[in-house]
């Protein structure tokens, strides 16, 4: 039996791991496979045909069954365990694949809809535009109309219109284009960012609230935001290689102490982890950074991510140790953070031409799948989560770019916000075949 694993004894197995798998590849008729894993590792000596390490995997398989099958059975109950390539293989997706979801409500704004948001309840959404406006709306309010006959739409009196109507808030108080959004997690607050080169704080729950509570003024147009979990930290990125680190309640600003670590161009993209022990960002120089949430300090940076071109967004994993990321190079990346390496890559999108704007790449709300929409054929590209296998094409209905997707974390629902002027919800309807 295989003893307590220190360092020798971890090299010794994994090169026996090799061996059983290069004799395994022999004894399947896999013989060309076989004799490139073995020049490959230089296996020596040579390896004979062995059925061994299929006697192994499946032992192995019934010891793990017998030990976590209790385990197993409690986590499968909760719908979505979110991705995990290190446990799971095999995992029958729960949730629908985009091209299964259809408009449900449509708004308008009245210039480029560039930045919207989901709440952490999935029961709010936000969009912002050019037109330096900001509207949130009711998910349930929005589901209701789609449901909700014409004629009796029609008969609605004017009181009846304005309390069932879907635009709950509209937001007043930038000067210039609303670039970014971001709810926060615990209070009524909705902080904006914007190239009039400030952040400001909305509390939306007063109605009659249209102003900003309070603002911050930066240095630069600012390009992105992301709310620490708790809701006491804002990270934000502007047209600037710094990233900013804001103290929500009293305002004081951090940034990172070791500059030659920091990005070379604009950030243009920020977002912390679940556990908020760590945060991303992305840049106009093409490197995707991860950082220490409490120290601030750089821990891995993953060079020229996207081809050298621009990195559109981070965003991680539910449980933290996956980062899925897109650039202007059409490609979307997941990277395991665990060993700094890209894991999956999810092709084409992107066969039309390359990207102009930014987009961004998101997961489903149960992490089975990941959305991205194409820009120059306005459709949206899915894929399995797992093994990147490509789903059916979904028309986004948009007669302009989409600058801006965003699922819903709690349900089968997706917004997305486009130079046409328009934010389109969607959603999975229960009776949709």
């Amino acid at each position: 039996m295989i003893g307590a694993l220190g360092g020798d004894s971890e090299v010794k197995n994994r090169e026996l791991m090799y061996r059983l798998m290069i004799s395994q590849l022999f004894y399947d008729g896999h013989q060309q496979l076989a004799v490139q894993l073995s020049n490959l590792v230089k296996a020596h000596p040579a390896c004979p045909p062995s059925d061994r390490l299929f006697k192994v995997v499946k032992f192995g398989l019934e010891s793990e069954e017998e030990l976590s099958g209790s385990k197993k059975i409690e986590q499968n109950i909760a719908p979505g365990s979110g991705i995990d390539l290190e446990y799971e293989t095999d995992v029958q997706s729960i949730s629908p694949e985009g091209a299964l979801y259809e408009t449900c409500y449509v708004t308008a704004h009245k210039g480029p809809c560039r930045a919207g948001a989901f709440h952490s309840s999935g029961k709010l959404i936000a969009t912002g535009s050019e037109d330096a406006s900001i509207k949130i709306l009711d998910v349930d309010r929005m589901l209701a109309k789609s449901a909700t006959p014409a004629e009796i739409i029609a008969m609605e009196t004017p009181q009846q219109a304005m309390e069932n109507h879907p635009v709950i808030r509209t937001l007043y108080d930038h000067i210039d284009e609303v670039t970014c959004l971001d709810f926060h997690p615990t209070h009524s607050i909705l902080a904006s960012g914007s190239t009039d080169y400030s952040i400001r704080f909305f509390e939306y729950s007063k109605p009659s609230v249209k102003k900003a509570y309070k603002s911050i003024q930066e240095a630069a147009p600012v390009r992105c935001l992301s709310f620490h979990p708790s809701g006491d930290f804002l990270l934000v990125g502007a047209d600037h290689p710094t990233v900013r680190l804001y103290d929500v309640n009293t305002f004081q600003c951090f940034v990172g102490r070791n500059p030659s670590t920091h990005h070379t161009l604009p950030v243009t993209t920020v977002k912390w982890s679940p556990n908020a022990n760590l945060y991303a960002t992305g840049s106009l120089d093409g490197d995707i950074k991860v950082w220490d949430g409490v120290s601030n300090l750089v821990i891995s940076t993953f060079k020229k991510a996207h081809d050298g071109e621009e990195v559109c967004s981070v965003t991680f994993s539910r449980n933290s140790k996956y980062v899925l990321s897109c650039g202007k190079d059409s490609l979307v990346k997941l990277w395991e953070l665990s060993t700094n390496r890209c894991l999956i890559v999810y092709t084409g999108a992107g066969m039309t031409g390359k990207m102009q704007h930014g987009a961004q790449a998101v997961f489903n709300h149960t992490e089975d799948y990941i959305f991205f929409p194409d820009e120059n054929t306005t459709s949206l590209c899915c894929w399995d989560s797992r093994n990147a296998e490509r789903q059916r094409l979904l028309a986004l209905g948009h007669n302009g770019a989409v600058r801006y997707i965003g699922h819903s974390p709690t349900g089968p629902a997706f917004i997305t916000c486009s130079e046409d002027f328009r934010a389109r919800f969607w959603y999975r309807k229960a009776d949709t075949d």
